[in-house]
């Protein structure tokens, strides 16, 4: 067996003690005593203690030492805790998704969406689908939507609501909104019925900051237009950009309002009409589970 050879298997052996320790490293992190590691997973003391001895000795190097009445990890114990800190997130979503497989009207669904969004598309499509899986939990995660979709690849998010489409993922349309112009109500282009987005080149501009998709498609307006837009304030909320046109401070591309525009301002579309499409998305090739699945099929059902 050659020198390499002989590291391998050591490191498979040593993964072998490793594994199921996982959380018992992650609980001496925590507490720093051994008792309360034992509270905390329910086990003996005893028990704790030989495996930590049982690891130790795979390792070759003790793992802990005393620390006034309690106790600290060395080195070596804190590199294989911060391994087990990293392992353990993955265990714990396939024991999710094994639960659930075997619960599937008990699992648990976490849904980004833009801030919007959560004013009455969220919580229409989770009324609707409560009532049909009234034991299903959701985490629901709020953002800009490049937040949003930067937690959907890192697997944070199992579906998320966001507009405009991605180009990289698997997407269902569900709606379309119309993106007017809001400007002040005493604003010189308040009576106007249409407008052109050129005519906007000297407009001061009130717009969502960098990441948003609103502000993405207000910037490449202002770039087909051929001008730079002169922006006075950015927002991280619709809402918070509204009321700052309300007070005069500028222009802005929203999404329409509905029927009770807000006092102050006054939405004009733009000539061609200006829209955004709103999609749920989710990872190329994803295993869902059957409430992930479900919900999805729900909201399809819904576009």
């Amino acid at each position: 067996m050659t020198y390499e050879s002989e590291l391998e298997s050591a490191d498979q052996r040593l993964s072998a003690v490793l594994a199921p320790n996982l959380v018992l490293l992650s609980a001496l992190r925590e507490t720093r005593n051994i008792t309360r590691a034992a509270e905390l997973l329910g086990i003996p003391q005893p028990t704790v203690s030989r495996r930590l001895a049982a690891l130790a000795g795979a390792v070759g190097a003790p793992l802990t030492e005393p620390d006034g009445r309690g106790i600290r990890l060395t080195r070596v114990g804190t590199i294989l805790a911060d391994t087990a800190g990293r392992a353990l997130p993955a265990i714990e979503a396939g024991a999710r998704q094994a639960r659930e497989e075997i619960e599937p009207d008990r699992g648990h669904v976490v849904l980004g969406f833009l801030h919007l969004l959560g004013r009455s598309l969220v919580p229409n499509l989770l009324r609707g689908f409560r009532a049909r899986y009234p034991g299903v939990r959701f985490s629901l995660v709020q953002g800009s939507r490049q937040h949003i979709l930067d937690q959907l690849t890192a697997g944070e998010l199992d579906l998320a609501l966001v507009a405009p489409v991605p180009d990289t993922l698997e997407s269902i349309i569900i709606a379309e909104q119309d993106l007017p112009l809001s400007v002040p109500a005493g604003h010189r282009l308040a009576q106007r019925r249409r407008i052109r987005f050129a005519e906007l080149a000297d407009e001061p501009f009130v717009m969502l900051e960098h990441g948003y998709g609103v502000r993405q498609i207000t910037d490449a307006l202002c770039a087909e237009a051929g001008f730079e837009p002169k922006i006075v304030f950015e927002g991280q909320e619709s809402d918070t950009v509204r009321g700052l046109v309300a007070a005069g401070f500028g222009v802005a591309v929203l999404p329409q309002f509905g029927s009770a525009i807000p006092a102050g301002v006054v939405e004009i579309p733009l000539s061609p009409k200006i829209s955004r499409q709103i999609c749920l998305t989710w990872r190329p090739g994803e295993h869902f589970t059957p409430a992930v699945r479900s919900f999805r099929d729900h909201v399809r059902a819904q576009a």
